[in-house]
């Protein structure tokens, strides 16, 4: 399948790192020759020094024959333009990014309709969501839902004094609703079995139907832990501003800083529980004084990677009871975590996984990268004919580097098991190592 990436930025390069390792035939189009030289050094793509949003590019041969055209620059203008000229250029797929989030709220339908695009991407309100969504999970790591939200992939940190830590999972008094899916340990993924055990300082995950996995979660919550009611957010750029918004609708006190004036302004007229501070998120003092201590999360949300963990490694040291940092570079992730911060996202990742579900489509709902794109949690229908279709799991031949977690049939959720028979039109959730996704995908498609 040919893919046509049009803007060579970081979103775009994560985008095609992404694609070229599943071996897609991709093509980068952007006019800086720069940013493609860099693309061309590092990647298997080809690269094409052009005006993504002109009807004679849109032409050329090489790209009227792909399949889908992503178009992820700086500007949604360009972005929408690209997206109807490849359509009238016969590329079936458009998916573009939509940085204006009023687009995206108030008029995601019209723009589907006039102007021809299938998925649209707004990286910054992907990641507020996903904050949002682990803040109401304290013990949370990590929460990716399935199945229309009736089942949960819970990730958290197994502290040293856990009452779970290494007893074997065959003598650990489980509920069985509940699976242990995958530990993460020096950076190696591990699908438990009877004789494994979890250990301390490991990132464990756990799958079940959700309210199941909110009961469970508690026994990952240390003992001065509690809903989330305060969150500080340094940084009001589109991220942080979405996020205070969202969490001020659910009755958080917020309080947001940024240096901008105009935009703490804005924000203050906005926040009905909150307060918006202009101000330096390094101002030791400004945070002593507006109550860092009291803090139930800071989420740290600068465009600066490195000013961001600065800012998170100064809260913490200040008394913050959990940090949230958001990257622009995914490599960063692991030495974020080793120094202490409890929580790192990447923005450019969230949105890859989503056009990776999208792109191979074939039954896929959903794509979750997971531990830096190492691991990978997908819900996938089982089509007619497949392969695991009709016969026990433990008699399907499926690699051992995936496990079945869990199934949806006629709106129930299930636990699976090696017994466990897949039927046709299933909603299966699965973890796999990402360098073994496509040959697993296989056993889910139609045969």
């Amino acid at each position: 399948m040919r893919i046509v990436i049009v803007g060579a930025g970081k979103l775009g390069y994560s985008i095609a790192e992404l694609l070229s390792k599943e071996e897609y035939d991709v093509i980068v189009v952007d006019k800086d020759e720069q940013r493609l030289e860099v693309i061309k050094d590092s990647l298997d793509v080809l690269t094409m020094a052009a005006n993504g949003s002109s009807p004679i590019t849109l032409g050329d041969g090489d790209i009227r024959g792909a399949e889908v055209l992503i178009a992820v620059t700086n500007s949604d203008e360009v972005n929408m333009i690209s997206c109807i000229l490849a359509k009238k250029n016969g590329i079936k797929h458009t998916i573009a990014r939509i940085r204006d989030i009023q687009f995206i709220s108030e008029a995601k339908e019209y723009l589907k309709e006039n102007f021809d695009i299938d998925l649209m991407l707004n990286p910054e309100m992907i990641t507020a969501l996903e904050i949002n969504r682990i803040l109401m999970v304290p013990a949370a790591l990590n929460v990716e839902d399935f199945a229309d939200g009736k089942v949960r992939l819970f990730e958290a940190k197994v502290r040293t004094d856990s009452k779970l830590a290494n007893i074997p999972f065959r003598d650990l008094n489980m509920p069985r609703e509940i699976l242990a899916a995958m530990l993460f340990r020096a950076h190696e993924m591990i699908i438990p079995h009877g004789n494994d055990s979890l250990q301390p300082m490991d990132n464990a995950y756990f799958i079940g139907r959700t309210k199941d996995i909110e009961n469970f979660s508690h026994n990952f919550v240390q003992q001065d832990s509690s809903k989330i009611e305060r969150v500080m957010i340094i940084g009001a750029g589109r991220t942080g501003r979405f996020l205070a918004t969202v969490l001020d609708r659910q009755g958080v006190k917020v309080k947001i800083f940024d240096k901008d004036r105009n935009i703490c302004r804005e924000m203050a007229e906005k926040l009905k529980n909150g307060e918006a501070y202009e101000g330096d998120g390094t101002d030791i003092d400004l945070l002593v004084q507006e109550g860092i201590k009291e803090a139930d999360a800071v989420a740290c949300l600068t465009k600066d990677d490195k000013l961001n963990l600065l800012v998170a490694m100064l809260c913490k040291h200040l008394g913050a009871k959990k940090t949230i940092v958001q990257v622009s570079r995914s490599e960063y992730t692991d030495i974020m975590e080793k120094v202490g911060i409890d929580i790192v996202l990447s923005s450019r990742m969230l949105a890859s996984s989503e056009v990776l579900a999208y792109v191979r489509r074939g039954g896929i709902i959903s794509v979750s990268l997971l531990e830096g794109a190492k691991v990978e949690a997908i819900e996938v229908i089982v089509q007619d004919n497949a392969q695991v279709a009709g016969k026990q799991l433990k008699q399907a031949g499926l690699p051992r580097e995936c496990l079945v977690c869990a199934y949806l049939r006629n709106d129930e959720a299930n636990i699976a098991n090696g017994s466990t028979v897949l039927q046709a039109g299933d909603r299966v959730i699965i973890i796999i190592k990402t360098s073994h996704s496509k040959r697993v995908l296989e056993y889910f498609k139609n045969n």
